[in-house]
């Protein structure tokens, strides 16, 4: 199996990086591989110490999430902490984590949107979802059942801050286009007027394209298949407390099995916006159908 990480020697989020290695990150994220900076850090400030607790999540979501541009917090616990602070240090890393896209990857920063910001104080091996479909801990690309991205590319920051000196450990599947040759013969068409009713009846937030239908299906039926998960080419990474990487989670196959205390930024990117738009998973599926997906 081909080596999935692309090591950077950043140890800054703020600092400008060289012109070599941005044209190094955006080959090799584009190709399907994880931007992996072992020496850059995101330290808590002295009045964010009291997040490393388990005791800051309501316990009725798996993450804690942030909407920056809404102000809106979700899955935090108001009785015990404060969520002034919450909000401060999440949006700390937000902002550090957009300068780090700017700086490693500056082609995408006109076009480049910014989704929510996502703390996992939870410790995800023996946790219980409460579906298949919500397991993380299984093989899958993402895609967001309430929330189609409509083809943009799905880019993450994640920090492991673990002050217990344990690791992120993820596995990591086969390439994109494997996944699409085993899964899509599986899938159906959409029957007409679906993404209408779903969109009326607010089960979706935006609009559900054919693109959409189509990658929630393959992430549910990578998850439903339990063969797959145990036969699939597969490695494992150990993300230690301290590192930060940076991956297209659409693109590549994963699976989170144990950590705790994560940060993480999501970032959306148009497909015209990729330095090589012939890679991302809407022409992938473009070409093995043979047509243009509606987006």
């Amino acid at each position: 199996m081909k080596q999935i990480l692309t090591e950077l020697d950043i140890r800054d989020w703020l600092t400008p990086v060289s012109a070599s290695s941005q044209t190094l990150a955006i080959q090799q994220l584009e190709n399907g591989n994880i931007l992996y900076m072992p020496k850059l850090s995101f330290s808590l400030l002295n009045e964010e110490l009291p997040a490393l607790s388990t005791r800051i999540s309501n316990h009725k979501a798996k993450n804690i999430s942030f909407n920056s541009q809404l102000d809106q917090l979700h899955g935090a616990n108001h009785v015990d902490y404060d969520p002034i602070m919450i909000k401060s240090m999440m949006a700390r890393f937000a902002k550090y984590a957009h300068a780090l896209i700017n700086h490693v990857l500056p082609s995408y920063s006109k076009a480049l949107q910014i989704g929510r910001t996502s703390y996992r104080p939870i410790e995800i091996h023996g946790r219980k979802p409460k579906s298949y479909r919500k397991d993380d801990t299984r093989l899958h690309v993402d895609a967001f059942p309430a929330s189609p991205n409509q083809g943009r590319r799905i880019l993450r920051v994640f920090t492991n801050i673990n002050p217990d000196g344990k690791g992120r450990v993820w596995r990591y599947g086969e390439a994109f286009q494997h996944v699409v040759d085993r899964f899509l013969p599986k899938i159906g068409n959409p029957w007409p007027g679906r993404s209408a009713v779903l969109k009326a009846l607010g089960i979706t937030k935006t609009y559900c394209t054919e693109y959409d239908y189509i990658m929630l299906n393959i992430h549910n039926k990578m998850k439903a298949d339990m063969r797959y998960q145990r036969t699939a080419v597969q490695g494992e990474i150990d993300f230690a407390p301290g590192n930060t990487w940076i991956v297209q989670t659409d693109h590549v196959s994963h699976a989170a099995l144990s950590g705790q205390f994560l940060l993480e930024q999501t970032f959306y990117l148009p497909v015209e916006a990729m330095q090589n738009p012939e890679l991302s998973p809407l022409r992938v599926l473009e070409a093995a159908k043979d047509r243009k997906l509606t987006i």
